[in-house]
């Protein structure tokens, strides 16, 4: 199974939050409700920063392309030995074509049929030489390439796992998606394809300047007069598709990230009757990429009709020249005929070397996003100092922390809070408040601004993150389930778990009877999404994974929102066998699963403003007591 964390043990399933301008669909852990998509959060902050295209050189995107290349270089030696050969073997074809003509040239009866027979045959030689060598070339070459973009996929995969929380808050899935497999993919057909017949066309205007200069040097200044005109061509128009093909992968990108959260959201878009505004910014992507992509395919386009006018326009001027020159007796007509092949094989490669750089622009633009996200800065490293932890009491102190998603804006205020080893701390308040930015913080998705956090007197920043986050076990409002079994879901909390700890966990869990009600049991492999199973079915099978993890310090962030008032009753009971002997942080909007915490800890704009037992918090008479009696009267009126 993928396993796309870098933690085995940790127990958590945070699911991937879209972030982006549009509608959020998918699961995420909006922290504290400044997270992906929230005003305050790090998305909108990430989408001014971070999604601008970036302009690089071209030079410098070759050079690092040759890197991935470096490793390959005896295959690559041998490719262009056989592009060397294929060239060669296909300079040979005119100049045997012109002794041919030369041959038959002599007059009836003066043919020399043996001669002309031995330059047939060369001539099938050298074509079936030409095919051989060319098949063989292009399958090293595809091999290089596949071998070359595997390397730039898992790299670019490995960057992914390294980058920071804040990174895919603010960005659409789709659009990551696409540097992954459609920019890659541009990469990779250009290294398969178009880099050796860039080479193969090099050398083959290279022998046919040098033949052509051999057989007439008058001649070859007609041909070469043509070239500045092709160049001046060829410039301007790649100086438009360079342009072009970089917004069309720009567009290819967002449409992708619509087409990911519309799909991942369908239930919503349809619920909300939003499939017309849907259809809307999709129709707006889709008239962009139209829009760019055609013009890049215009001036592509344009590319071939105008160099073929120029060679034709060589042609004709070689042709009548050498005629002239034929008729005085200066030039052999198997000379003209030779050197208008030569001519050919001159004009053609420059077309298709013009050709070639529209597909290598594309290419190119695909290597630069990706280049883009691979030199993104991972999370930082653990300090030199960090050490692991061979063992967790589970102490647990806030010391004056601030922190905010962005630097003008502080979700969090001098917050101070002490956690003893074994205790369950509860934090409650209204949406936004920050609670859940303090479980970001304690699991290091983010660092703090001010202050330290301690887990038994060590500052977080003086523990491996692995470490850390091997001793934590989360399980959050918004569950992510993989494709993959049941079995293997759970089992990702401690992945060398025996079937009958998975098993046992999901019975903890209070999942193990729906589990074996399903027709293939723990073997049920999950849908995308995990869709076909209900919210509190992913969400117990996403308990029974923090379980497996056997954490020493539990967090729950309304761990039991998305599951029924009767199955509610029945897990109550197990994460209270859960939490005993553990640290445990629990985030609930329903006050009343927590009036059994050993502290309570009440949050408004960023602040602790009261903390204490349900008890003595209800008998203050403050704004915890207005929270619960509100929800207290809430259910009262619904029940009636």
């Amino acid at each position: 199974m993928a396993q796309p964390g870098s933690n085995e043990r940790t127990g958590f399933s945070a699911g991937p939050g879209p972030g982006g301008m549009r509608p959020s669909f998918g699961g995420s852990m909006g922290p504290g409700g400044h997270g992906p998509g929230g005003g305050g959060g790090p998305a909108r902050f990430m989408q001014n920063m971070g999604t601008k295209a970036v302009v690089r050189d071209r030079k410098g995107t070759l050079l690092r392309l040759w890197k991935y290349l470096e490793t390959q270089k005896a295959s690559i030696l041998l490719s262009f030995l056989l592009v060397l050969g294929t060239s060669l073997v296909g300079l040979s074809t005119p100049y045997l074509t012109g002794r041919g003509v030369d041959l038959i040239n002599q007059g009836q009866g003066k043919v020399d049929f043996a001669a002309l027979l031995r330059i047939a045959l060369l001539m099938l030689l050298a074509y079936a030489a030409n095919a051989l060598f060319a098949w063989l070339q292009a399958n090293v070459m595809l091999r290089v390439s596949q071998r070359t973009v595997r390397v730039m996929r898992a790299g670019l995969f490995s960057h992914f796992q390294k980058l920071p929380l804040s990174y895919f808050d603010g960005r659409p899935h789709g659009e990551l998606m696409s540097r992954m497999t459609n920019d890659i993919d541009n990469v990779s057909s250009t290294l398969g394809n178009s880099l050796t017949s860039f080479f193969t066309s090099l050398i083959t205007i290279t022998g046919a300047i040098i033949m052509m200069i051999s057989l007439s040097p008058a001649l070859s200044m007609v041909s070469l007069a043509i070239l500045p005109l092709s160049l001046m061509v060829t410039r301007t128009i790649i100086r438009y598709t360079r342009k072009y093909y970089s917004s069309q992968q720009k567009a290819l990108g967002e449409l992708n990230g619509i087409i990911e959260e519309t799909i991942s959201g369908q239930k919503v878009v349809k619920a909300f009757c939003r499939e017309r505004e849907m259809m809307q910014t999709f129709e707006a992507v889709n008239r962009q990429l139209q829009r760019v992509g055609a013009r890049a395919q215009i001036y592509s386009g344009m590319l071939m009709p105008l160099m073929s006018v120029i060679g034709n326009i060589g042609f004709a001027l070689i042709a009548g020249i050498g005629g002239t020159l034929a008729v005085r007796g200066l030039l052999t007509v198997g000379v003209i005929t030779s050197f208008i092949g030569y001519s050919r094989q001159f004009t053609r490669p420059i077309n298709e070397i013009a050709n070639q750089f529209n597909l290598i622009q594309s290419a190119l633009a695909g290597a630069e996003r990706v280049f883009e996200v691979l030199d993104l800065p991972p999370e930082p490293q653990d300090l030199p100092e960090a050490a692991g932890m061979e063992t967790t009491r589970g102490d647990v102190c806030f010391q004056h922390v601030s922190f905010g998603y962005r630097k003008d804006l502080r979700v969090l205020k001098d917050v101070s809070l002490e956690a003893p080893a074994g205790c369950t701390l509860a934090l409650v308040g209204p949406t936004g408040a920050g609670k859940t930015t303090i479980v970001n913080l304690l699991t290091r998705f983010y660092d703090v601004d001010e202050g330290e956090i301690c887990i038994d007197g060590r500052d977080l920043r003086r523990i491996r993150r692995s470490a850390l986050r091997a001793s934590l076990g989360i399980v959050l409002q918004d569950t992510w389930l993989f494709s993959a079994s049941i079995r293997e879901n759970i089992r990702y909390g401690r992945l060398d778990a025996t079937d009958s700890e998975v098993e046992e966990a999901a019975r903890l869990a209070n999942a193990d009877h729906f589990i074996r009600a399903l027709q293939d049991g723990y073997d049920t492999v999950l849908t995308e999404d995990a869709s076909n199973l209900s919210q509190g079915q992913r969400q117990l099978i996403s308990i029974a994974r923090a379980v497996l993890a056997n954490p020493s310090i539990l967090i729950l962030d309304e761990a039991t929102s998305n599951i029924d008032t009767r199955t509610e009753m029945r897990i109550q009971e197990v994460m209270r066998k859960m939490m005993q002997g553990r640290t445990s942080f629990v985030i609930a909007h329903r006050l009343s699963t927590i009036r059994d915490a050993d502290r309570i800890l009440v949050i408004n704009h960023g602040r602790i403003i009261e903390q204490g037992t349900h008890p003595t918090l209800m008998a203050a008479g403050g704004f915890y007591r207005d929270l619960y009696m509100s929800q207290f009267a809430a259910a009262f009126v619904e029940d009636v």
